[in-house]
């Protein structure tokens, strides 16, 4: 559906894909910029993707969507402690799911510091991440925009897998959790759209 979606009323393209691990858990870590980075980080994979949203969001067909796109309902009351444990069970069975280190949805389309929470998840789960940016979804559906805007390019780059000894900084080091997010973020930082490079 979402990549039905994404190739009909965009020109859409991926990079990477080879990075994907087809099994064992994995985490997506992207940047944030858009309502549309969820969908469009699992729209043409192999594996489902578990992604996490507020259960005040599933209502009509926008709730209908985000559950046809494996989004899990976390409840408004304690959500930040329910959500890591739903991404935990997630990835303890061998699951995939979608994070990203900046916390929430950019402003202005541009790359955050990263928060703790990336970090920890992966440290502690010694799950693979592979580090995931996106192009143009910004400029389709930002944080501003009330409705989508069709047509325009979108790009996904999925980066080389990042595992456990490359992401922890070990349980010595005094910013343990902010660290490991920040290691990711500059893997996504370092992601381009191939389409955009100048050779």
């Amino acid at each position: 559906m979402a990549a039905w979606y994404f190739s009909t009323l965009y020109k859409f393209s991926q990079s990477g894909l080879s990075n994907v691990p087809s099994s064992g858990p994995v985490i997506f870590a992207a940047n944030h910029v858009s309502y549309y980075d969820p969908p469009a980080i699992g729209a043409c994979l192999g594996r489902q993707i578990n992604y996490f949203a507020r259960d005040t969001l599933f209502r009509g067909l926008f709730g209908k969507g985000l559950l046809a796109i494996g989004t899990i309902p976390v409840a408004r009351e304690n959500a930040e402690i329910k959500s890591l444990k739903a991404i935990f069970n997630s990835l303890k069975a061998q699951g995939a799911v979608a994070i990203y280190p900046e916390g929430t949805r950019s402003s202005n389309g541009q790359l955050a510091e990263p928060k703790a929470g990336a970090g920890m998840i992966a440290c502690r789960s010694g799950a693979t991440v592979i580090p995931t940016r996106l192009f143009g979804t910004y400029e389709a559906f930002g944080r501003s925009d009330k409705y989508p805007k069709i047509g325009g390019r979108i790009h996904v780059a999925y980066g080389e897998p990042m595992y456990p000894d490359e992401i922890d900084p070990g349980k010595s080091h005094p910013e343990r959790y902010l660290e490991a997010s920040r290691r990711i973020m500059a893997k996504i930082a370092e992601l381009q759209d191939p389409e955009a490079t100048v050779i």
